[in-house]
């Protein structure tokens, strides 16, 4: 901050100077064609103001250029890793209105890694399922470290993070064990153009990430089963009785209690269900 030497009981004209404090890398590795994160921190620089990022390889040559705009002194990018970066990568960022620059520290580049053939074991869950995951996992030596995180699969893309999971590439690939285990979204409640659109099964994906690289696995579907056990109001059991069951994704059926008035179904979608005893229908 400069030091104020003018006269007091007067106004007086005080020039901030505008600059950049830090730009910095959140990973210090990643692959090509990776996603680095960079954190830039700037001072006195009013909202909406330009920036420029030139990128540079170990070699120095220049390999890429970004505009961006600051708010409230601050931005974070992510920066893809480009294909023609060689050995490292540094961020050079300039404010072209105050002549005021800084540059990264390096970011290592690490080679390029493929990684395909994402599979479930089974094409259905159901609870307590014990699933097994694997990936093939090319162009990175055994022992490297990776990490398998696995999502629910939402339509409009916003999907759920359920658990993380790290592994380690052994002889090209990687595979993990995880015991499924259904939590309904209680707390989430169907807007109308959900419930227009209909009943959504919980399905699941995961997703596998090796030095910033990352690919996504087929969708997985989870069925549950239901067990059903009614009894009137004098404790006797519904022995043989018909209902109607009301199943969450709009299907209706027909159904009836065993002799000691129980039911189990399986492979049904999770979620609420209605019974509606044949003679107390409507």
């Amino acid at each position: 901050m400069p030091e104020h030497k003018g006269k007091t009981n007067k106004v007086n004209e005080v020039k901030l100077k505008s600059s950049v404090d830090r730009v910095v890398w959140t990973t210090s590795a990643a692959a090509v064609g990776a996603n680095a994160g960079l954190e830039i921190d700037t001072h006195f620089v009013g909202n909406g103001s330009d920036i420029k990022i030139e990128l540079k390889d170990g070699s120095g040559k220049s390999v890429g250029n970004l505009s961006k705009k600051i708010s409230g002194n601050k931005l974070w990018a992510e920066i893809k890793v480009p294909d023609n970066a060689k050995n490292s990568l540094v961020a050079k960022v300039k404010l072209p209105k105050h002549s005021s620059e800084m540059q990264s520290n390096p970011l290592i580049v690490l080679p390029p890694v493929n990684i395909k053939n994402l599979k479930w074991d089974k094409k259905e869950a159901r609870r307590g399922d014990i699933l097994t995951m694997t990936a093939d996992v090319e162009t990175v030596p055994d022992g490297t470290e990776a990490e398998i995180q696995i999502w629910e699969h939402d339509d409009d893309e916003v999907h759920d993070l359920i658990t993380t999971i790290p592994v380690e590439v052994k002889g090209k690939k990687i595979e993990c064990k995880w015991e499924y285990e259904y939590h309904e979204d209680t707390d989430e409640i169907p807007t109308d153009e959900e419930v227009e659109r209909g009943y959504n099964p919980p399905e699941y994906f995961f997703r596998v990430k090796v030095n910033g690289v990352f690919a996504d696995s087929k969708i997985l579907e989870f069925k549950d089963w239901i067990e059903i056990e009614w009894k009137d109001e004098a404790g006797m059991p519904a022995s043989n009785r018909k209902f109607k069951l009301y199943l969450p994704d709009g299907v209706e059926r027909n159904e009836s209690f065993d002799d000691k008035g129980k039911i189990r179904l399986e492979d049904m979608p999770p979620g609420p269900f209605k019974i509606i005893l044949e003679d107390e229908e409507e």
